[in-house]
């Protein structure tokens, strides 16, 4: 066949793979994966919260924490999601969502935002008065109390939950209960139900 020996026909800029087949570096990228908490406004109704846990499950998103709750307005509900992904993977999370037929907004929270997860730590009751000093270290509370087993309240940002359960393995941890992220974004700014 005619045309120019190999030495003389052109090479395209760009990376290629192994095969010859040209690489967009962005696809080819590697990105480390960051926190990111996503906050979900979605219709109140059953069934929401195994459509969205379904929806991260098959597409492998890694869920950090996932709470819900009710909102000033009964048909709705409010979802805080923490997850640690790669960027591409954040903002596929967030389109994904917002396919969901129940949700009605999705937003990523800024780092600044205000994040508190709540403990219930319980340890044993053999030194009640030390736990309660502890405990009034991390601005918490007893709420439970008996001979064998002392229950305490922890309120804050997850280094500060992180903080108290390993000053509480003084006093024999039995078990930890923590709720996960709740968040909201500082000053006026709110998710809003749009209809």
């Amino acid at each position: 066949m005619p045309g120019p020996a190999p030495p003389e026909r052109m090479h395209p800029t760009g990376k290629r793979n192994k095969q010859g087949i040209r690489v967009d570096p962005e696809a080819e990228a590697t990105h480390e994966p960051r926190q990111a908490v996503l906050s979900a406004l979605v219709k109140h109704k059953p069934g929401v919260l195994s459509e969205v846990s379904a929806l991260f499950s098959r597409r492998q998103f890694n869920i950090e924490s996932l709470t819900v709750g009710p909102t000033v307005d009964s048909d709705t509900a409010r979802m805080t999601i923490l997850i640690e992904e790669p960027e591409p993977g954040i903002d596929q999370a967030k389109k994904q969502l917002r396919k969901l037929v129940p949700v009605i907004q999705v937003t990523e929270l800024q780092s600044e935002s205000v994040r508190r997860e709540l403990a219930l730590i319980k340890v044993g009751g053999e030194k009640p008065d030390d736990v309660n000093a502890v405990a009034e270290m991390y601005d918490g509370q007893a709420v439970d109390a008996s001979t064998d087993s002392v229950t305490v309240e922890i309120t804050g940002s997850k280094q500060k939950i992180d903080a108290a359960v390993e000053a509480f393995k003084q006093f024999d941890v039995q078990e930890v209960v923590r709720t996960g992220a709740a968040a909201l974004e500082r000053g006026p700014a709110t998710l809003e139900k749009h209809d």
